[in-house]
């Protein structure tokens, strides 16, 4: 019989996205892409070092992704561990369901993993293979992930 995997509860994986969770849309350029461009979308987790096992338990929770140790070169920040789920297919059948079933509680988080289901969406839909698909993705991708300064 198969071993069962640690996880952890699908509240819990939402309460750390909310914290320390980026839903990112990379828009490289690329000779190799009818558009001349690559879209990319990332979910990403990054911890401390010591919470790797973390990590690899919110991986076992939602079923895609890989963690991986990422470098740290700055000054005062320590060595860390990033949870990282790329490839698009499970983007598009795991991590937006996900989150879809298992709400985000930030207001912040929750608009830009809209917006990240909109650009999801438009790469679904071949929108990213063209000049006007890459543009709205592009002012799309300016909306998320904003800081904002001082309380409304």
């Amino acid at each position: 019989m198969g071993r069962t995997l640690p996880t952890v509860s699908n509240d819990y994986v939402v309460g750390l996205t909310d914290g320390e969770g980026c839903f990112y849309v990379n828009v490289g350029k690329s000779s190799r892409y009818r558009s001349g461009y690559r879209i990319q979308l990332h979910f990403h987790l990054k911890m401390q070092g010591r919470d790797r096992a973390l990590l690899e338990k919110v991986r076992n929770t939602i079923g895609c992704g890989e963690v991986y140790f990422q470098k740290e070169l700055r000054a005062n920040h320590c060595q860390c561990y990033r949870y990282t789920v790329s490839a698009e297919r499970d983007i598009q059948e795991i991590v937006i369901p996900f989150f879809k079933r298992h709400p985000l509680q930030s207001a912040s988080k929750s608009a830009s993993f809209e917006v990240f289901c909109e650009i999801a969406a438009l790469v679904k839909e071949g929108q990213h293979l063209n000049a006007e698909g890459i543009e709205k993705i592009r002012k799309l991708k300016s909306c998320m992930n904003q800081k904002t300064v001082g309380l409304a």
